[in-house]
């Protein structure tokens, strides 16, 4: 009998310390704020996702097999660039640095996404998941 309350005082203790190992971890989220939140990681955008284009579509870059191809382009101020997505994992199209700030698709696994280039430069971007995958625009007058 002392055995059997031997084993169910050990899985309580054992419960007890899984509960407060979760509440801990929880806690330490990296938030300064008073109360403790978790973090949550976004789930992909599994719909097609189309911004409507304000200029001529002048190139498509596909985004498949954990690249965009072509990586690096050039096209003309007021020409429209489609990212087509098609790949097993979600990506998205982020701008790198001040002058490509208006490069920000939402996460895609399948779809379009469009962007109109108003201002010539090079613009630098990459796939926030997939910091490797990167490309270049560069816009002429």
């Amino acid at each position: 009998m002392s055995m059997v309350r031997h084993r169910a005082a050990s899985a309580r203790v054992l419960t007890g310390f899984v509960v407060a190992a979760t509440l801990f971890t929880a806690g330490c989220s990296g938030d300064s704020g008073d109360s403790a939140s978790t973090t949550r990681t976004p789930r992909p955008v599994t719909t097609t996702t189309t911004q409507t284009p304000t200029g001529p579509i002048a190139l498509t870059v596909d985004v498949s097999n954990m690249q965009y191809s072509p990586a690096d382009a050039t096209v003309k101020v007021g020409e429209t660039v489609t990212w087509k997505f098609s790949d097993k994992a979600p990506h998205n199209v982020q701008g790198i640095g001040d002058k490509a700030m208006g490069l920000n698709s939402p996460i895609i696994d399948r779809g379009e996404w469009s962007y109109t280039f108003t201002q010539p430069g090079t613009y630098r971007y990459m796939c926030t998941l997939h910091p490797d995958m990167r490309g270049t625009i560069t816009v002429l007058v």
